[in-house]
């Protein structure tokens, strides 16, 4: 009755995981994309995004070299090198991801798709049918509607452009504009970073914020908070950026990193009857069904939990109960997640004011040092480290951590959480010394 069993609509990492395991289990599948294969991560977010942290993060340690007896009297960056050599990259994850859908038995449509009924789909002149359709089509920066708002740029654009600006204003305080502010930090731009609220990274445990914004502004990071952009204007070789505090900042660059909107426009959900919330976002029960019931929907486009590892997940686990027998749930608790400013942040599992709030009464341990690494160098860098305990079961709810290499640090305690482990069990666990990890064994 249809041309293929599962019709998958977007190419990203959670799409192209379901596709692949769906066809693993014998399924016909097809999959429409109207960019590039990879979708936002490999192309406009986590993968560009670590490279120019990598980038950035040269600047720190050639710096630090010093203290360690080196003596680099001259190194330069070149812009132009780094965005070549990232795309470059990029095309070659590209043909992987194409090579791995289509040896996979995967059909690739590319162009844009349009639904035409709950089983049917147009993309450019083929019609084709499914029985089943996943909806996996991401989310989209957002952009206020502000005047000369069309001279500023996203998070989308910041991976190409033809020059790094040397002076550069980053609006927004989630971990995108905070990752952002601090490359072009460490690129050397001059910038200044506006939120319009009390805090940066908002949701995220208070004093890991505050221990954030402390060591981003310790690094030169012009952090101005409360403040936003009222309007945008062009001045003589340069932006003008009006506040809405009644200030002008001149800047080569604007850019918004103000959040993400699901991408769930002009496909004809509305037409058939989706239900989506305020937001744009597919409403989806446990099993990623959608209002209609062969219509499912996985990743940022449901605007759950926008993690490309949890949106690849939820593919696989939908391929699994569709096409294996095999019904599979997500389970979202403690799911480690890091933010790549400078230090980086590692997190995982409850912050202490949604402990408090869960469990009332709860033990908190902390510790806040300098790292071995520069007591050489010099930087005022500090590592802070915070675990959220229960009081009645002794197990911990809680890991956080700012510092180099806390995002390789909280992959670890991510197992730990899921596994149930208490205060008393990380107490017996022997430290590596010496490390800024040991902190997390040894805080009594």
């Amino acid at each position: 009755m249809f041309d293929y069993d599962l019709l998958v609509l977007g190419a990203g990492s959670g799409g192209v995981a379901c596709a692949r395991r769906a066809a693993s289990h014998g399924a016909r599948v097809a999959i429409v994309e109207e960019a590039e294969i990879g979708g936002t991560c490999v192309h406009r977010g986590c993968i560009p995004k670590k490279f120019l942290v990598y980038a950035s993060h040269f600047a720190h340690d050639l710096c630090d070299s010093k203290g360690y007896g080196w003596n680099i009297k001259e190194y330069s960056f070149s812009w132009s090198d780094l965005v070549s050599t990232k795309s470059l990259e990029l095309q070659r994850l590209e043909g992987i991801y194409r090579s791995l859908l289509l040896d996979s038995g995967v059909k690739i449509f590319q162009g844009h798709g349009h639904l035409q009924t709950n089983t049917t789909l147009k993309v450019n002149s083929d019609t084709i049918s499914a029985e089943n359709i996943l909806l996996a089509t991401g989310g989209w920066p957002t952009m206020p509607n502000i005047d000369g708002i069309h001279l500023a740029i996203n998070s989308n654009d910041v991976f190409d452009l033809p020059s790094k600006p040397d002076r550069i204003v980053v609006v927004g305080g989630g971990y995108i504009a905070c990752e952002l502010a601090a490359v072009f930090n460490g690129l050397g731009s001059e910038v200044t970073q506006l939120y319009r609220s009390e805090m940066i990274l908002r949701g995220f445990d208070d004093e890991i914020r505050k221990n954030a914004y402390q060591e981003m502004v310790k690094s030169g990071i012009d952090i101005r908070l409360g403040q936003n952009v009222a309007s945008l204007s062009e001045t003589p070789g340069s932006l003008s950026v009006n506040t809405t505090s009644g200030g002008k900042i001149s800047a080569d660059q604007v850019l918004f990193a103000i959040g993400r909107k699901p991408n769930t426009s002009n496909i004809g959900l509305l037409e058939l009857g989706v239900s989506l919330n305020d937001n744009g976002a597919v409403n989806v029960n446990e099993d990623f069904r959608s209002s209609i019931s062969n219509i499912y929907a996985i990743g940022d486009c449901t605007d759950r939990l926008n993690l490309t590892p949890v949106a690849i997940h939820e593919g696989r686990c939908l391929a699994e109960t569709l096409f294996n027998s095999n019904p599979q749930f997500v389970d979202y608790r403690n799911v480690p997640t890091a933010i790549f400013t400078q230090p980086e942040i590692g997190i995982v599992g409850l912050s202490e004011e949604q402990a408090r709030k869960e469990f009332g009464n709860i033990k908190v341990f902390k510790a806040h040092f300098r790292p071995l690494k520069h007591t050489l160098t010099g930087r005022e860098t500090k590592v802070f480290v915070k675990l959220v305990v229960d009081v009645k079961t002794d197990r911990v709810l809680g890991c956080h951590m700012i510092g180099d290499s806390s995002s390789e640090i909280v992959q670890a305690l991510g197992v730990a959480l899921q596994a149930g482990a208490t205060k008393a069990q990380f107490d017996q666990t022997m430290a590596v010394h010496p490390t800024s990890a040991e902190e997390l064994v040894t805080m009594y």
